[in-house]
């Protein structure tokens, strides 16, 4: 009995991968877009980031070592992941002292009231980003004007493109009109919080955890088309206050949330088939929450939505057991 095989939480990485290779990965991925946030909103965004990964560490540190009594694993890439993600869902000028706040909230109760790394129902970052949506809902939607902006708008913060969009809705005149050029919001031209306004940049950090496998594409690209599929939809019906589907695409923390947070190993589906109605559920949620609900952005609550409903997508987009088919031929032909 004394060599006993103990299976570990998940998730479970195989090909010779480890968990903080592959979290140490998708902190690669992020460098374009962490580079571009201090480009535009200069060196705000490396204070939150780094008051987040400060808060994050320490917060996983004292808890697991202090209250669950057991050896820490805070350099394996996930907390600092987490606080990473959790800074790029903030506003560059949020107060310190509110990051703090976040950052905790992320760790203690997105992430070791479940137990830790593996055991986490929701997405941890999302958890800290929601709480403080919730709790401080002005200074988490106080934008502050990008650099490139600051010569030509008279002010320190700006409306985002959601926010455009949702006034259209609404049926205010010429709301659609004031939302930048796509090329713009491609490039990242345009308020919102620190990591999620230049879609170039992510997606060179999507195609660069496709191309070393961290992630596969069925999350990601589900998302994206279906939300470029149901906003088209809407486009269609009426334009005048309808958004175009590569508006939807381009704001907001869509490619974000699709690249770097629906696709956490531990709160997503595990089956390719899982992956796909999980993200086909978050691209619908989304469009849905951002055209009818009552907050501009509908991403991060349409994850944190599915990540409970993980666990029934994956009973029932199983794999097949092995020698399976083979056995129900057999009882078949008795």
């Amino acid at each position: 009995m004394e060599n006993r095989m103990i299976v570990s939480p998940s998730p479970h990485i195989h090909s010779g991968d480890s968990i903080s290779k592959n979290m140490y990965g998708v902190l690669i991925a992020l460098v374009p877009a962490f580079l571009f946030s201090v480009y535009q909103f200069g060196w705000d965004s490396l204070l939150v980031t780094a008051i987040c990964v400060l808060t994050c560490c320490f917060s996983e540190y004292f808890i697991t070592t202090f209250m669950l009594r057991r050896k820490n694993y805070i350099f394996d890439g996930s907390a600092i992941l987490t606080a990473v993600l959790l800074a790029f869902n903030l506003p560059s000028t949020l107060p310190w002292w509110i990051v703090i706040i976040g950052s905790f909230i992320a760790i203690a109760i997105g992430k070791m009231a479940f137990g830790g790394l593996g055991n986490n129902i929701f997405n941890p970052a999302l958890v800290g980003r929601v709480f403080l949506l919730i709790a401080f809902p002005a200074q988490m939607t106080t934008w502050p004007v990008a650099s490139h902006l600051a010569k030509v708008v008279d002010g320190e913060t700006m409306a985002t493109p959601l926010s455009f969009m949702k006034e259209a809705i609404k049926g205010t005149e010429g709301a659609l009109e004031q939302i930048p050029s796509s090329l713009d919001l491609f490039l990242g031209l345009n308020p919102g919080s620190m990591g999620e306004i230049s879609a170039i940049a992510l997606l060179i950090g999507l195609v660069y955890m496709l191309v070393r496998k961290i992630i596969t594409w069925h999350t990601p690209i589900s998302i994206l088309l279906t939300v470029f599929v149901f906003s088209g939809i809407l486009y269609l019906v009426n334009p005048s206050i309808y958004p175009s589907p590569v508006t939807h695409l381009l704001t907001g923390g869509l490619m974000l949330g699709a690249i770097f947070m629906a696709t956490d190993y531990v709160s997503s589906p595990i089956t390719h088939s899982g992956q796909l109605v999980y993200g086909v559920c978050i691209g619908l949620l989304t469009v849905i929450i951002r055209t009818w609900g009552a907050y501009p952005e509908g991403m991060s609550f349409a994850i944190l939505i599915m990540n409970a409903f993980t666990p029934i997508i994956n009973l029932y987009c199983k794999p097949k057991h092995f020698g399976e088919k083979v056995k129900k031929v057999k009882e078949a032909t008795k």
